[in-house]
């Protein structure tokens, strides 16, 4: 199974050059720009021109509609699979989505690190193959450059996690848009993908990533 990965479009999605075919496309949340229901409609109408037989869309913490106004959100829908703390099996293999990041700010899908987080974390099933969250892991490209110097800002709950998930093939995120890119864990045949397409100025300048199951 062939999957491309995106994230953090914010709203510029219509500027990604090249979107390469694939079985699976998934958007890692934080596809809006403002993050209310229009604009959520004319991603929707975007979504429906791509030729990939399967879109997986969660939410990020711009994506205020999905957490203000749920039912009107996801009947907005219609050309994508939304996942929200829930899963779906394509072609054999397990996705569970959560769009769940460490309170900053006070965004969208925002919870304070410690329980609330490892709370939602541990609804994840044991048996999942391709895990998609807004939120990196901890240590994981998750660095992000501020005036007082590089910090590191993934969950710690959600990185224990997923080591107890033995099945698991890939982890699928963005958020931090410096972290944009791909590395693997060798020795637990995991892949880590950062599909942020913006950079940190929120310029769509990163390409798709694709990668095989």
């Amino acid at each position: 199974m062939r999957i491309v990965c995106i994230s953090d479009t914010h709203g510029k999605y219509k500027k990604i050059k090249h979107i390469p075919d694939a079985d699976v496309l998934i958007h890692a949340g934080d596809s809006l720009g403002v993050g209310n229901t229009y604009d959520l409609g004319i991603l929707n109408d975007w979504l429906g021109t791509l030729p990939h037989k399967h879109k997986i869309l969660i939410s990020g913490n711009h994506d205020w509609c999905f957490q203000n106004q749920p039912e009107k959100a996801r009947a907005t829908v219609t050309n994508a699979i939304y996942l929200e703390d829930s899963g779906i099996s394509l072609g054999g293999y397990h996705f569970w989505g959560s769009p769940w990041t460490p309170r900053w700010h006070d965004m969208a899908f925002n919870l304070d690190r410690g329980e609330p987080l490892k709370k939602v974390w541990q609804r994840i099933p044991d048996n999942i193959d391709v895990l998609i969250t807004h939120s990196p892991p901890a240590g994981v490209r998750d660095t992000v450059v501020t005036q007082f110097g590089e910090e590191q800002v993934g969950c710690v709950d959600l990185r224990s996690r997923l080591l107890e998930l033995r099945n698991l093939k890939a982890h699928v995120f963005g958020h931090v848009h410096e972290g944009y890119g791909s590395e693997a864990w060798e020795d637990r045949g995991l892949r880590f993908v950062n599909a942020s397409i913006c950079n940190r100025r929120f310029q769509p300048s990163n390409p798709p990533i694709v990668f095989d199951l």
